[in-house]
């Protein structure tokens, strides 16, 4: 097995040019209304992170196999995330008015177009899984099976009723960890669980994995929360103080921000840990862990 150190950076930059020079093909390609597709790339098409396709990069990468076989996975995973984005910015939701620094979907589309964009993404991700030609049968059921349990009832969508039924009420750290971990967490876990799935890691190293997804899942969140109160709107291309505004539970509402830096710190170090007990190559996921404790949008 060949394992390769690399710059975060050049990883960083070279992947995302990667991920955004593909993401547009699988919805230009589509045999669809015009409109749709405009809504679609409109937001696919809007810039960000790209974090979570990155991250399945970075497993392939740590396993020392070839990423090629993830970007695929990395695109699908991107789609999910844009269609939840969307949906959230609604004004039955959060209803934000900027995303990424540009207006969000429905201020240009309308809502019923936002709606049936995310409706889009979201089914066309699995379609992208399902017709891998470079993976296993085997290994698309069992993508298929994880990131429907990461992104369904169980997970992202059941963690956003969750937050949004926990607006303007008390709730315990366990509870809102327990709604994070649902609602951010598990698509987080999912890239790197999916990244593991192709490297063809041991049972017991994609379980370890979870785990880790799970910490920087939360770290990712408590740093977000932290960022809506001392964040740039410049940086972050949307409003800050919007929790406060919707009247939501934070870990710095909760632990003050202070004790929020505090926990952020604890997830990010036993993310670290975990590394330690696996085979692949640790240097490059380290650093992606300081990177999501650090950030700055």
């Amino acid at each position: 097995m060949k394992k390769v150190a690399v710059n975060l950076q050049e990883f960083l930059r070279t992947r995302k040019e990667t991920i955004e020079h593909h993401l547009p093909i699988y919805v230009k390609q589509l045999n669809a209304p015009p409109i749709l597709k405009e809504s679609m790339l409109y937001s696919l098409e809007a810039g960000g992170k790209r974090l979570r396709p990155i991250l399945v990069l970075a497993l392939l990468h740590a396993y020392g196999k070839n990423e090629e076989q993830g970007l695929p996975i990395g695109c699908a995973v991107e789609m999910i995330h844009t269609y939840s984005l969307i949906h959230d910015d609604l004004p039955c939701m959060d209803d934000d008015d900027l995303r990424r620094g540009k207006p969000t979907n429905h201020k240009v589309f309308g809502e019923a177009a936002a709606v049936l964009a995310g409706d889009g993404l979201l089914t066309e991700a699995f379609r992208v899984i399902a017709t891998l030609d470079m993976v296993s049968a085997e290994k698309r059921i069992a993508l298929i099976k994880e990131l429907s349990a990461a992104i369904g009832a169980e997970g992202m969508v059941g963690g956003q009723v969750a937050d949004m039924e926990a607006e303007g009420k008390k709730v315990t750290p366990a509870e809102l960890e327990a709604i994070h971990a649902m609602k951010t967490a598990k698509l987080l876990s999912f890239s790197i669980v999916a990244g593991a799935i192709l490297s063809d890691a041991p049972n017991v190293e994609i379980e370890r994995l979870r785990q880790f997804g799970f910490h920087i899942g939360i770290a990712f969140q408590i740093r977000d929360d932290i960022l809506d109160l001392e964040g740039s709107e410049d940086k972050i291309g949307k409003r800050i103080g919007s929790d406060t505004a919707n009247e939501k539970t934070t870990y710095p509402s909760m632990l003050t921000l202070t004790g929020a830096k505090e926990k952020l710190n604890d997830h990010i170090q036993s993310a670290k840990g975990l590394l330690y007990e696996l085979s692949l190559e640790k240097e490059l996921l380290t650093e992606l862990c300081e990177l999501i404790g650090n950030r700055d949008h």
